[in-house]
């Protein structure tokens, strides 16, 4: 395949994901009528105030690894609630090939900083939303604890001294964060796939094919996999996912020695991998055909359940989230079901050791983990799973993780993971029409209390 076409294809993906993405914030923008934008040196920002009321003394910073944060609803809505809020663009965005991951603290860097150097801002907060949630908790993990964080020697890529001496934020804000990126990419790989040759050629195992009904698979409505297959599935994912890691480990190791083709780099074609470029329905994650595996979709014990008329109850919550039916065909194509990436983006931002995919993640391997992250910060920490998305147990365990004394765990109901109301989850119309206001005033009661 053409590196370069390769390259094209994939950009265009991701720029359409993007869009869709946040195709909504341009209707939720209007709270702050004159967003300022300002330079990071390689990032962009847009600083957003309120448009009357007191003066901010607490700021926001929202910030994603490649997503467009310039627009996310939740920059107006923060204004909308008194604080300042820089929502920023990293020198990634819409680039996951290039993504030196652990180069965007220094993105999250510049905005603190610059944020540090506005009248009346005392204090300085990170805002976690899906991949902004291992971004800003890597970036704060190594300001707390230095270098040596970043540096051990189990990870797959280190940071280097251009991370010391970060400042760190007051607190953070986790929305809906995912475990990181590589465990997502992990959890979507296709575990049959034989070989890594592009396309894809006959070598397919069908007793780990997730989309033959043998195997559980429903195609008119939800599956249901047996306890031995989830099993298989989930090592044989981990297994796809280490031989892809060593290939890669050792093409740049030839690379250091001199005996490979390229000297820097060189791209990584996973086929039925899933592409970030076009959401999770292009993956192969078995959860998402069959909500009813253990440890994905529901919390392990009672938590607090933001309900839509602003009440909260305290019980095991169980994701709405409904499957997608066009998962399977997605998947089998070339611009939904394909990853192309640099091999250093692949180990940098994509990558994960592990022996089951489930539940047997070394998350430290990656500097790309929320869940590892949490367990090296000591700043006041808040959780919020959305009730409608598949990340209510990752995001408890991540608050379960979290080493800080002050934390907080809260999930939305009927909330999309994009904080808009679950219409395929309703039973009457407008059941879930107030996700978006209970999670902002939530955020804002929490903030108030402590800062």
């Amino acid at each position: 395949m053409n590196a370069t076409t390769s390259q094209t294809q994939w950009f265009r993906r991701t720029i359409a994901f993007c869009a869709l993405f946040f195709g909504l914030a341009t209707a939720w923008a209007g709270a702050q009528s004159a967003p300022a934008f300002v330079t990071l040196g390689p990032a962009d920002a847009a600083l957003y105030k309120p448009d009357s009321g007191p003066a901010p003394h607490v700021a926001l910073i929202l910030i994603h690894r490649t997503a467009d944060y310039m627009r996310h609803p939740a920059c107006s809505q923060f204004a909308q609630r008194g604080f300042m809020a820089l929502c920023v663009n990293t020198r990634f965005t819409n680039n996951e090939g290039l993504v030196r991951f652990e180069d965007v603290a220094l993105d999250v860097k510049a905005a603190v900083t610059f944020l540090r150097k506005q009248p009346g801002i005392t204090k300085v907060l990170l805002f976690g939303h899906s991949g902004g949630g291992p971004t800003v908790s890597f970036y704060q993990a190594v300001a707390e604890n230095g270098v040596a964080y970043c540096t051990n020697p189990k990870r797959l890529v280190k940071c280097t001294d251009a991370l010391a001496n970060l400042p760190p934020a007051d607190g953070i804000v986790f929305a809906d964060s995912h475990p990181g990126n590589p465990v997502n990419v992990l959890r979507g790989l296709n575990p049959a796939v034989l070989n890594e040759k592009d396309p894809p050629d006959a070598g397919f195992d069908p007793a780990l094919d997730p989309f033959d009904p043998k195997n559980g698979y429903n195609p008119n409505g939800l599956s249901h996999y047996s306890p031995d297959f989830q099993r298989r599935y989930f090592a044989a994912q981990s297994k796809r996912m280490n031989d892809l890691i060593d290939r890669s480990l050792a093409k740049l190791q030839a690379m250091k020695s001199g005996s490979y083709g390229y000297p820097d780099d060189d791209i990584i074609v996973i086929p039925r991998g899933g592409n970030p470029g076009s959401g999770p329905g292009a993956a192969a994650g078995i959860f998402m055909l069959d909500p009813s595996i253990a440890g994905v979709m529901s919390t392990v014990r009672p938590e607090k359940l933001l309900r839509n008329d602003g009440s909260i109850v305290t019980q095991v919550v169980h994701s709405l989230y409904v499957p997608d039916p066009k998962l399977k065909q997605l998947h089998l194509t070339f611009d939904n079901g394909t990853k192309i990436l640099s091999i250093r983006s692949f180990l940098s931002a994509n990558a994960v050791r592990s022996t089951n995919a489930l539940d047997g993640i070394d998350d430290c391997s990656s500097n790309n983990s929320t869940t590892c992250a949490v367990q090296s910060i000591a700043v006041p920490e808040m959780f919020a799973a959305m009730g409608a998305h598949y990340f209510v147990r990752d995001v408890e365990r991540e608050y379960d993780l979290a080493s800080t004394k002050d934390k907080d765990f809260v999930v939305i109901e009927g909330s999309t993971h994009f904080f808009t109301p679950c219409t395929a989850c309703e039973t009457t119309p407008g059941q879930y029409s107030n996700v978006m206001k209970n999670l902002m005033d939530y955020i804002r009661d929490w903030i108030n209390k402590r800062y």
